[in-house]
């Protein structure tokens, strides 16, 4: 997140507790104002030091990913419980970082995770990543792009400022300023509601993209807009998280599946990403990884390659 001015702002920002600070590798800008949590309200990372290697999947992992030892992995660390920076500033933590890690050792590799804009992330799998494992809700859209591997279960939901859900009917937010994170499905979504409101001819609903989710409930609470939108699991965590000052709007719509991204066409690599997932689910380690951070109510119970999704 940006250096904010005032200290208001940044006690809130703080308390959102999301960064965009380096992972050990970056490809974001770094900046002087970019810090960690104020403090820890967390798990912190599951343990994922007794998964073995399974010989047999991990023969399945194409060279060009093993021979370094390592799984590259594009995952944008601002969208907590998912994936997010910890007090340090540096260190990703969050469910999806615990699978990546867990899949990694079941493919006899270790994790490494990548800081990435959201939207940089899929045009780069299978040259700068490995994998992208981003809470991507699997479209057809992106279906034409990468392979998904699918990882995970999610609503969308709508916050506001503590004492304002009132104010607003889901059904009709014409009139309302909504903020989204760049690249996702409910930036999307909250584009098509603008252009819905436009054709009635009433009161215009404006779309604020942000390129961190951080910012966007950040500036529901400094009154900068009036709603941010994001999936369920991220919504929630946010409220959690800012200690009183929001609360969810309406109820969690829209479930859809989001997945593990992989190289187009790359058979191998996401056969073997399949199985190692599979595996953990079996075993019972997904649904540890799942409960330590309280969003067991999405988990899948099977990894599928490329599953049928609504347009």
């Amino acid at each position: 997140m940006g250096k904010i001015k005032t200290l208001a702002a940044a006690a809130l920002s703080l308390a959102l507790m999301a960064t965009a600070g380096g992972c050990g590798t970056s490809d974001e800008p770094q900046s002087a104002g970019k810090g960690g949590q104020a403090a820890s309200s967390h798990p912190a990372p599951f343990n994922v030091d007794g998964i073995k290697k399974d010989d047999a999947i991990a023969a399945k992992v194409p060279s060009s990913v093993s021979s370094d030892g390592k799984l590259s992995v594009g995952m944008e660390t601002t969208y907590a419980p998912g994936e997010f920076m910890d007090e340090d500033g540096k260190t990703p933590i969050g469910f999806d970082v615990d699978l990546s890690r867990a899949i990694a050792k079941v493919m006899g590799l270790e994790a490494e995770p990548v800081s990435a804009a959201f939207d940089a992330i899929i045009p780069a799998i299978g040259s700068k990543y490995d994998i992208g494992l981003s809470s991507f809700t699997i479209t057809k859209d992106r279906e034409k792009s990468v392979d998904f591997v699918t990882t995970f279960k999610a609503g969308t939901a709508y916050a506001v400022k503590k004492g304002n859900a009132g104010k607003f009917k889901t059904d009709d937010l014409c009139g309302t300023k909504i903020g989204a994170q760049t690249g996702t499905i409910e930036e999307q979504e909250a584009d098509k509601m603008a252009a819905a409101c436009k054709a009635k001819g009433g009161k215009a609903l404006e779309v604020q993209s942000y390129k961190l989710q951080s910012d966007a409930a950040t500036a529901v609470i400094t009154g900068k807009i009036d709603i941010f939108y994001a999936d369920s699991q991220v919504t929630g965590y946010a409220i959690k998280q800012s200690e009183g000052k929001l609360e969810q709007l309406g109820e969690v719509t829209d479930m859809v599946l989001q997945g593990a991204a992989l190289k187009k066409g790359d058979t191998a690599m996401t056969e073997a990403t399949r199985q190692a997932l599979q595996k953990l689910i079996d075993d019972g380690t997904y649904m540890k990884i799942m409960k330590h951070w309280g969003v067991e109510s999405g988990a899948v119970d099977k990894a599928e390659i490329n599953p049928e999704v609504e347009d």
